[in-house]
């Protein structure tokens, strides 16, 4: 599988002031919160096709920012990601297939210590070099999951039927990462 236009073989960083890992979910089964995760990580490694790449992602579950402190502080807490316990979620790939500018990323997903295959939807947007001289490719995914699979069970049930929190969750990214630039051979 070849590399998409641009994308060079090396070592690829998220840049996480120019991405946004977010989320939404739908609240009392009529209108939509969103969110975001303000710290994360990642790192790619790209060889020459993008069957052999490697990505590897951390997320601080404590940076989780919706908008609101009381909802905030109730979703760090151990009802949903219990940030003292979990501080983290963590995302490995295991395999990409697609061509051009559409993939399809599969990966393994870990929230709260428990593990779970995922498929993201990858549109690759680029590559472009900044006014400072760095290589920058920039990606967008979206996948959805059951929060249930990962321990998030916490609900309430409504008056008029159903329940507060939705199980499905969607998730959308939007990454940019920078080229590291190559070390210098031994003399």
């Amino acid at each position: 599988m070849t590399l998409p236009k641009g994308l060079t073989s090396g070592v690829w960083l998220l840049d996480m002031s120019h991405s946004e890992i977010g989320f939404s979910v739908r609240h009392a089964g009529i209108s939509k919160v969103r969110g975001r995760f303000t710290e994360a990580n990642a790192e790619a490694r790209v060889r020459e096709s993008l069957a052999d790449a490697s990505l590897h992602a951390t997320v601080k579950t404590a940076s989780f920012d919706s908008g609101d402190a009381n909802r905030d502080g109730h979703v760090r807490g151990a009802d949903f990601f219990d940030v003292e316990t979990f501080p983290e979620m963590t995302f490995r790939a295991t395999s990409v297939e697609g061509d051009g500018d559409d993939y399809t990323l599969t990966g393994d997903l870990t929230i709260r210590g428990i593990t779970k295959p995922v498929e993201l939807e990858v549109e690759f947007t680029g590559v472009a070099v900044d006014p400072f001289g760095a290589t920058r490719a920039g990606f967008s995914a979206e996948t959805e999951i059951s929060r249930k699979d990962f321990g998030l069970t916490w609900n309430a049930a409504l008056e008029t039927g159903g329940f507060l929190v939705s199980d499905k969750v969607k998730i959308n990214l939007e990454a940019a990462l920078v080229k590291q630039a190559e070390p210098a051979a031994a003399e």
